[in-house]
């Protein structure tokens, strides 16, 4: 066992306020850093973790190509579980998509032929 040497009255009064001191400047340092993980780090690494899981299946269900990857069973199952169960809505949202890019192009066009005039 170690034996540590005694301190004085003064001396053992004057290591407690340094201890004290020292433990009063982490606390602040340690409540200062876990703020900073809890409010500005954390709720970054979930977002961040959530939308690249997110992209993920996005892109599973986008990339058609994913069916020779992944089991084509699994998009068939997709397919018809989303056309059995929104077929009205898919149809409508598929019109109005379709109704939009006439729209955009007609658009473009008008555009391309304002620039044309313009030129002679």
């Amino acid at each position: 066992m170690i034996e540590y040497p005694t301190l004085s009255d003064n001396g053992e009064k004057e290591a407690q306020y340094l201890l004290d001191t020292f433990k009063r400047k982490m606390k602040a340092v340690a409540t200062e850093v876990l703020d900073e993980l809890y409010t500005n780090i954390i709720p970054h690494i979930e977002t961040d973790s959530w939308t690249n899981y997110r992209n993920e299946i996005m892109s599973g269900f986008r990339g058609y190509g994913n069916k020779m990857t992944c089991s084509e069973y699994d998009f068939k199952a997709i397919r018809e579980k989303m056309l059995l169960d929104h077929r009205e809505e898919i149809i409508k949202d598929l019109n109005s998509d379709l109704l939009d890019k006439i729209k955009s192009q007609e658009t473009h066009i008008e555009h391309l032929n304002e620039m044309l005039r313009n030129r002679y």
